[in-house]
């Protein structure tokens, strides 16, 4: 089942304060998120949004105040899901070791791509925003920093400058053949996805600790 996605405050024209309101906007999320994945970005509009949710156009005008604030809420959502997995990932590879670090972590977000339509269409699609960008180039440097942190947690590797811009290089090499094996196929290309194990496989052999 898909997490539920959170709309970040500091992506609104202005942060409910009452249970209801929050409720109204978690809504109006899920909606957003439904509509992306199934009718893609076009079909964000103020006044679909607001009438699938069953809140009034003013309402949904007060939090966000257009279409590109629902993609950067909604992008901001997707990035902060995929971080909190990442981060659950992290406290997993700290309580136990793994066969094979590599696939444990590309499996983890092949699985997630494979249930999050909306994210899909949305990276896929030509309609992020340039914060929504700058946002994804954060949330890169972020993701590069835990990917260290397993890395040492599972002994593959030892602390170090070079750890950190391989696993930089490492991620933004598996993002890309990631997207890739997903642009097509909603279950992921399986052709892509084994050679991008073995790819990072040689690639990780370079800094595996001693």
């Amino acid at each position: 089942m898909p997490t539920p996605l959170q709309l970040p405050d500091a992506l609104l024209r202005r942060v409910p304060r009452q249970t209801r309101s929050r409720e109204r906007l978690a809504r109006v999320l899920e909606v957003a998120d439904r509509l992306m994945g199934t009718e893609g970005v076009e079909a964000l509009t103020m006044i679909r949004v607001a009438a699938e949710a069953h809140i009034s156009v003013g309402s949904l005008y007060q939090y966000l105040p257009d279409r590109d604030a629902i993609i950067e809420a909604l992008a901001g959502s997707y990035l902060a899901m995929i971080e909190s997995r990442t981060a659950a990932l992290l406290e997993l590879a700290r309580a136990e070791r793994w066969p094979d670090p590599t696939d444990v972590l590309i499996d983890a977000f092949a699985h997630l791509y494979r249930g999050e339509p909306g994210f899909r269409a949305l990276w896929f699609g030509r309609h992020l925003t340039e914060a929504a960008r700058a946002a994804d180039r954060e949330h890169k440097r972020r993701m590069a920093v835990t990917l260290r942190e397993i890395m040492i947690a599972q002994g593959v590797a030892a602390p170090g400058e070079e750890l950190d811009i391989a696993c930089r290089t490492a991620h933004l090499m598996g993002d890309a053949v990631m997207q890739e094996a997903f642009r097509a196929d909603p279950d992921g290309d399986p052709g892509l996805l084994r050679e991008v194990k073995i790819a990072l496989r040689a690639y990780a052999a370079r800094w595996t600790a001693p």
